[in-house]
């Protein structure tokens, strides 16, 4: 059997699993009615030209604008089986992380093949996205292209970075509800983004998002604010979160370097990323020329 095609058996659940084992790669799944879950992986069907698929997108799926016309089976981590069966797909492709897990569990016992991609935030992850996901489709040349090209244009954007004598420190706040600040630590997306574009998380002593006090924003001590474009709904404009007592009084309150991206482009780490590390970096680096 095919490495390529050892790949997807791991990753399929339910009845697609022997099917997939006997099969030549690609063409082990029928994608004729593809329910995709999670921006980065709509993004990637688009891209290798197989939108046409597409049945159904989950609320995070926002680019292409096509995208948005599709009909929404929810957010990603919020799903309900009944949603996503509802559109009679003959087959799921969701992104790790994609829940809750008992509709998860659902979903890999109903006879729709489901395929769960893993989710890593880092060059090689995206890349890893691009072949799993064209293999399903049985796209693997348009796969390895798109990969090659992301590649190339994700090691372009670093080379940039070379120039860059003193690393910024970076805090990402997911929302900002009243005077309760929920940031990012590591192995986050925006810990990848950050890295990615030549920069220092400024919270390195937790996992995943926390609140954080006053004291705690101080002691990060960061450069830059990173904030997804809008935010949650009721949180703070952009004076209000450069006015907070903690992070009036760091570098980035004082410089007041507050810098807002789209959420999917920023955080999706899909065929976009590198067009993103290059937008982040320059915002960071004024002076960072090619």
């Amino acid at each position: 059997m095919q490495a390529a095609t050892l790949l997807v058996a791991t990753l399929v659940a339910g009845p697609g699993v022997s099917l997939a084992a006997e099969k030549p790669a690609g063409s082990e799944i029928d994608t004729a009615r593809l329910v995709a879950i999670g921006g980065s992986i709509t993004e990637i069907v688009y891209a290798l030209g197989a939108g046409d698929r597409l049945v159904a997108r989950d609320t995070t799926s926002t680019y292409p604008a096509v995208a948005t016309k599709l009909p929404d089976i929810g957010y990603m981590r919020q799903l309900s089986p009944e949603s996503v069966l509802s559109v009679d797909p003959t087959a799921v492709l969701a992104q790790e992380g994609s829940g809750p897990p008992e509709a998860m569990d659902v979903l890999k016992k109903a006879a729709v093949p489901l395929i769960v991609v893993p989710e890593k935030y880092s060059e090689d992850g995206i890349l890893e996205k691009i072949r799993i996901v064209g293999e399903a489709l049985g796209r693997l040349d348009a796969a390895e292209k798109l990969a090659r090209t992301v590649r190339e244009e994700i090691d372009a954007a670093e080379k940039r970075l070379t120039k860059i004598k003193t690393q910024k420190r970076v805090l990402f706040i997911l929302s900002a509800q009243g005077s309760k600040l929920l940031a990012s630590g590591t192995g986050t997306a925006a810990d990848g983004i950050i890295r990615l574009a030549g920069a220092q998380n400024a919270i390195e002593d937790f996992e995943g998002y926390k609140q954080l006090s006053d004291e705690a924003v101080i002691g990060a001590r960061p450069d830059a604010i990173l904030m997804m474009t809008g935010g949650a709904p009721g949180g703070l404009g952009d004076e209000e979160i450069l006015s907070q007592p903690g992070i009036a009084a760091t570098p980035a309150g004082a410089s007041k370097t507050l810098i807002r991206m789209d959420g999917l482009y920023l955080l999706g780490f899909g065929p976009r990323t590198a067009s993103a590390v290059r937008e982040l970096s320059s915002k960071l680096y004024p002076t960072l020329s090619d």
